[in-house]
């Protein structure tokens, strides 16, 4: 005689497999899947991160050529030695085209400024010349070839030129950089360790 329960134990029994099955098969593969879903999205910000570092390198390599420019505008503005000699020289050719008469040129001892990494080179200058010479003169000293900016200056009456035009007599104070952070009397530019 059949159980008349039969149907409904097969049912419970299938069920049970079911669940097993559920709880054997599918939830550890949905957990692989979970993971695999945040490896993907991890992955894919990577990705991200990577094309935006990848076109950032690809900009830098497109303005490298003007950037090895800016650099050599710089080196020649700032030299790596203090070439006072130079110096001098650039600033007596400025005294010639701008047509005024230089009385003297004292360039300063050079200083290490520590905010800006640099040496600065303090020039004392007297000159005299008309109005007109002494502009044209702090123009060529602010267009010279190497970095140069008066930093102090002073006018006063002077004599009358022989073409009767008033004079005015110039003291200035020119400042000049060099890169060599060891700037001085016969430096070389390099470490600036100290010897012992």
């Amino acid at each position: 005689m059949d159980n008349p329960r039969a149907p409904l134990f097969a049912g419970l029994a299938v069920a049970g497999v079911a669940i097993l099955m559920v709880l054997l098969l599918v939830l550890p593969k949905m957990g692989q899947v979970s993971q695999a879903q945040v490896q993907l999205d991890q992955a894919q910000r990577d990705q991200q991160t990577l094309e935006s570092r990848k076109s950032a390198l690809e900009d830098a390599k497109a303005a490298a050529p003007q950037a090895r420019k800016t650099i050599a505008e710089v080196h020649n503005r700032i030299p790596p030695t203090a070439d006072e000699p130079g110096l001098i020289l650039l600033l007596q050719n400025a005294a010639i085209n701008a047509g005024i008469d230089l009385v003297s040129l004292s360039p300063g001892t050079p200083a290490l400024d520590t905010t800006s990494g640099l040496s600065k080179i303090a020039v004392a200058v007297s000159a005299s010349g008309t109005y007109f010479d002494v502009t044209d003169f702090m123009y060529q000293i602010e267009t010279l070839p190497r970095a140069a900016i008066v930093t102090n200056l002073s006018l006063a009456p002077g004599q009358t030129s022989q073409t009767g035009m008033p004079l005015l007599t110039l003291t200035a104070t020119v400042q000049t950089y060099t890169s060599d952070t060891s700037a001085g009397p016969g430096s070389e530019p390099g470490p600036t360790s100290g010897t012992g």
